[in-house]
Formats: structure tokens, sequence, C-alpha cells
């Protein structure tokens, strides 16, 4: 078991889960260091995320804990075992923690869901569209740290280009195809580029039309990543200090409501790439 001065988000969340877990059964911290032969301070590490813990341990105290769910307890496991760096621990010392935990989170997600109605999911954006919108930051960013940010968008984007990419759904409001950041070459350029990637099989494109109305949400961007058992499911949301996760079982479930009303709104994906077409058509 090691110590951990920088838990990543993964570690956490399975600490997360474990205490969940351990109250859901009645069980003290005290109570769980007995059952195997540890003290409290190590439960109570493990499950802030600051001391790794093995596979076996986890199915052990899951066993304790009587949690019959074997997809979430195999899930649990498996999040034991890959202790490599990935590619965004090159940028640990340069961007806020958040966005390297987005990024973790990604990798190990199985799909991907995302709304967005002032701007386009990062994911879909061009290098030039996202280097403008890295413009846009108050207070103003360098040029060193906008290219440094935009590299970074980059790397996450193989996430959809990848051999086994993840099912990517996005619901994009007409309004954001609207948004000509860069000028009306450039804002062509990225409808183009909508439209090529709304071609890929696992990538699902909608676009919820003008006349659609009212839509839940306040317009807010949600970004939501599925785990391997729906309790590891994790919300992002964009707020003015920063990145924000949420994972309980109440925010989940809302968001999931959230995101299936705007998929239920939106036009299905042939009727959103005319409409995307006839946006830059009209540029």
């Amino acid at each position: 078991m090691s110590a951990s001065t920088a838990p990543t988000a993964r570690r956490q969340r399975l600490g997360t889960e474990l205490r969940k877990l351990r109250e859901r059964a009645g069980i003290t911290a005290t109570e769980a260091a007995k059952l195997i032969g540890g003290n409290q301070a190590r439960i109570s590490n493990i499950e802030a995320g600051r001391y790794g813990v093995s596979a076996e341990r986890v199915r052990t105290l899951s066993c304790h804990y009587d949690c019959s769910d074997h997809e979430l307890v195999n899930a649990l496991a498996a999040m034991t075992g890959d202790r490599r760096r990935g590619w965004w621990e090159e940028y640990r010392k340069t961007l806020s923690r958040g966005l390297l935990d987005l990024a973790e989170l990604e990798h190990h997600g199985t799909a991907l869901r995302t709304s967005h109605t002032a701007g386009l999911p990062g994911l879909l954006q061009t290098a030039d569209h996202a280097r403008e919108v890295f413009r846009q930051v108050v207070p103003a960013l360098p040029p060193p740290e906008i290219e440094h940010r935009l590299s970074f968008r980059i790397k996450r984007q193989s996430i959809v280009f990848r051999e086994d990419p993840l099912p990517y759904h996005a619901v994009i409001h007409e309004a954001a195809l609207h948004m000509e950041f860069g000028g009306s070459t450039m804002a062509g350029q990225q409808l183009a580029h909508l439209l090529t990637m709304s071609e890929r099989e696992h990538i699902t494109i909608q676009v919820v039309p003008f006349k659609a109305g009212g839509y839940p949400g306040a317009g807010q961007p949600i970004y939501y990543v599925h785990g391997p058992a729906p309790q590891l499911d994790t919300v992002q949301l964009d707020q003015a200090h920063g990145i924000v996760l949420l994972d309980a079982e109440a925010q989940l479930h809302k968001y999931r409501q959230v995101l299936a009303r705007l998929e239920s709104l939106a036009l299905g994906a042939a009727e959103s790439r005319d409409l995307v077409h006839n946006i830059a058509k009209n540029l």
C-alpha cells in the first residue's frame, strides 16, 4: 500500500466509492480496519485517496460491506490495476488539476455525452477555433500559454480518434452554430469539421433548433462521462472559477434526465447535419 502526496481523481473516486459502501453497510472506519487487520487511519487514508489499495483488498472490503453488485465490485477492483502515468501527467505543474482529472476520466471512461448552447464541445473543435476560444479568456492569456492549453486540448481529442474510440454523443444548440469565432472563414471551417466528425460511426451530433423553444439546464454546458458501472459515472460542469466534478447519485440522476430531455428536443442526426450544412452555406 503506497502513500500519495497528490492523489489522482481516479484514486480519490475509488476511495469515495469504498466509503459509500462502508457507510451503506453501517460499518465505522474503525470496524472496517479491524476486519482487514489494520487501523482506522489506514481506512481513512484509502478512502481519501492518499493510499493505494490492491484489487484483492477492494474485493475483501466489498465482501465485508455485503456488496452484491458484482459489476461495481469488478469495476472498483480494476481501478487499482493501472499504475502507469498518463500523458496528462506532463501537464501537472502547468495546468489546473481539474483539467488533468478530466483527461484521466475520459481515458478510463466507457462513453461520453455532452450538451452546449453558446459554444462547441472541446473535443469537436478545430485547432484554430480552440485557439480563438482561449484568446477570449479573462484575464488574457499570453501566447505561449494559449499554445500550451491548445496542445492539451488536441491530445484530449485523441479519445475520439484512437483505435477503440469512445462513443460520443453531443447535443449542440443552434445558437452555438452561429457564433463566428475568428470570422466567417474560420467558422465555416469549424462547421465543416463538425460535419466530418458527425460521419464517424461512434459520434452522434444532434442540434437543438431555435424552434424547439425552451430547454432544461439554463444553457449550462454539461459533460457526462460514463464509467464501467453506473455508480462510477461523473458529471463535469464549467464554472467561472474552474471545473467542477459531480458524482453523487442524485446529481448523476438529475443530469442523466437533463441530457435525455435535450436529446429528445434535438433534431435527428441526419436533420442535424442538414441544418449545420445550411448554416455553413450562409456564412
